[in-house]
């Protein structure tokens, strides 16, 4: 039987950063994975330059259970000791809004960083686990037919997020066969849907972007929206997506920093034989704007023949617009998995099982989920460093 100190399974950001430190400690370490390329969601992440973290990245920006868990691995490693580690690698990158940081070249370049920082570790990729047991204070691991046995066991396989490309709720079975409580998964970061006839304006619109803003459930965030044949997408909504819940109403404000009642009041005091449709045009774009003019019943009508009285519904049905998803595009589309294995049976600086020494959990099987824009990057190279220091 082949004997290593340290089993990873699963090579995506997680557990290549996890490999990365751990060799660096000396250690002998096994990374395996069903896949047939590793890293394969850093590779189509961020419009395929890597959004490889935030410069905001506070446990803040983190839901969970317990919202402070991951206070004490964030803290440990921040976001500039990853740039630190792009830079030493040569990789050229710049900043966008909110802090995100991306590659200015291909995402690929963040692998190879990874792979090059796991250098003597061994990368087992086309194997799969099919049994994980106990063996005094070691463990055995049954991978493609072949047995190892290893010291320690980082579970690094993600969550169910992006089926397509091999994710599995392997995690949680591992979690469960050793007694850890998993707090109840769901697709987080992900487009919501309408119900059919909820899709009367949407649709039409399909393409058609606009910023907005949202606050719902402790999340506020301004960002860019768009419509779909579906429903709703765009990074105001897979941000808000993670703290909605399913028969819960949306308050969108689809012109935020304007006054549009006013504005349109003013206009019409400037000489308002002007369309209705064709003011609200200079506030939206012009199909939103005619799509919601017909919605209030003004598709023909001039701007002079409204009272204020009416402008200011025009004004709210813009700024307030009351919104029911029926519910999201599930995993398929999804960025990450909310919830996973319970952080109340994790140690917060190591990310040991408590009831199991000896076995890690890391990255997104673990109950932290990031906001959108590098946040759960981040998680899985402070999460893979506070493992990867432990094991």
């Amino acid at each position: 039987m082949k004997q290593t100190d340290v089993l990873i399974i699963g090579a995506g950001a997680a557990g290549l950063f996890c490999a990365g430190t751990a060799v660096r400690r000396g250690k002998r370490v096994a990374v395996i994975d069903h896949a047939a390329h590793p890293g394969e969601k850093i590779r189509i992440s961020g419009g395929g330059r890597c959004n490889f973290t935030n410069l905001a990245a506070t446990p803040y920006r983190f839901l969970s259970q317990n919202p402070r868990f991951a206070a004490s691995a964030l803290a440990r490693f921040l976001p500039q000791d990853f740039v630190a580690l792009v830079d030493h690698a040569g990789i050229a990158w710049h900043e966008k809004t909110q802090g995100q940081l991306f590659c200015d070249g291909k995402s690929t370049q963040i692998i190879d960083l990874l792979l090059h920082r796991m250098r003597g570790a061994e990368l087992r990729l086309n194997s799969s686990l099919t049994d994980l047991q106990r063996d005094g204070d070691a463990f055995v691991a049954t991978i493609s037919g072949e047995r190892l046995r290893a010291d320690r066991v980082v579970v690094a396989c993600g969550g169910k997020s992006i089926p397509k490309m091999g994710a599995t709720g392997l995690a949680y079975e591992i979690a469960a066969q050793f007694g850890l409580r998993i707090v109840p998964t769901q697709a987080g970061l992900v487009p919501l849907t309408f119900a059919e006839q909820d899709l009367a304006l949407s649709r039409p619109l399909a393409g058609i972007a606009v910023e907005a803003q949202i606050a719902h459930g402790g999340g506020n965030f301004r960002d860019g929206l768009l419509f779909t044949h579906r429903g709703l997408s765009g990074p105001v909504i897979l941000q808000i997506s993670s703290f909605w819940a399913p028969g819960e109403v949306l308050s969108i404000d689809l012109a935020p920093g304007i006054d549009v009642a006013t504005a349109m009041k003013q206009r019409k005091g400037q000489g308002g034989k002007v369309a209705v449709a064709t003011a609200l045009a200079q506030l939206l774009p012009e199909r939103l704007a005619t799509a919601i003019a017909a919605e209030q019943g003004l598709a023909d009508a001039r701007l002079a023949d409204q009272p204020n009285a009416r402008l200011d519904q025009l004004g709210a049905r813009v700024q307030r617009w009351q919104v029911k998803p029926v519910g999201t595009e599930g995993y398929r589309t999804a960025e990450v998995t909310l919830g996973g294995v319970d952080t109340r049976d994790l140690d917060a600086r190591t990310m040991q099982a408590r009831k199991a020494p000896g076995l890690y959990f890391i990255g997104e099987c673990v109950d932290v989920t990031g906001w959108l824009g590098g946040y759960n990057f981040q998680w899985a190279w402070a999460s893979g460093e506070a493992a990867g220091q432990a094991v």
